[in-house]
């Protein structure tokens, strides 16, 4: 604990249910009021139905000047036909945000993501366009190929 900021147990275990099960689409944890724990926000529940306007929905839950972290359940299909899903970890930690926010955000991201063993990728944004559908897809699937 670098920060001084624990990961609550829902955190790990919502991602350990996410990375076995798949019954979660996606996620967004905050630290908390008292600046001691990182704690889960929201959660969607994964349906058959996921496609990029999951991901639109998801991206409106992200605010322009308060830092999240998020996990999303990434499913897409291959150039030649293969399905895949990927666990996705999104550091969202926008410029507008207050700097002291911004400080201990990215001072936590380490010992969060310790603790969640199995991320396929890591996406460490400061801004919408470093988060857009496209963007996490592509290095998701290594631009169609992975």
């Amino acid at each position: 604990m670098a920060s001084g900021v624990a990961v609550h147990s829902d955190v790990v275990d919502l991602f350990e249910e996410m990375k076995i099960r798949h019954t979660t689409r996606w996620f967004t944890a905050v630290i908390n009021d008292a600046k001691d724990t990182i704690v889960v926000e929201k959660k969607i529940p994964s349906s058959k139905d996921q496609d990029a306007s999951t991901y639109e929905e998801f991206i409106g839950q992200l605010k322009p000047n308060e830092p999240r972290y998020a996990i999303y359940d990434l499913n897409y299909t291959l150039d030649d036909g293969g399905e895949r899903s990927k666990l996705v970890f999104i550091a969202f930690i926008p410029d507008g945000a207050p700097i002291k926010q911004k400080m201990l955000y990215a001072s936590s991201k380490a010992d969060l993501k310790k603790k969640l063993n199995g991320i396929h990728v890591e996406i460490q944004a400061t801004d919408f366009d470093e988060v857009d559908y496209e963007t996490v897809h592509g290095k998701a699937s290594g631009g169609g190929t992975k």
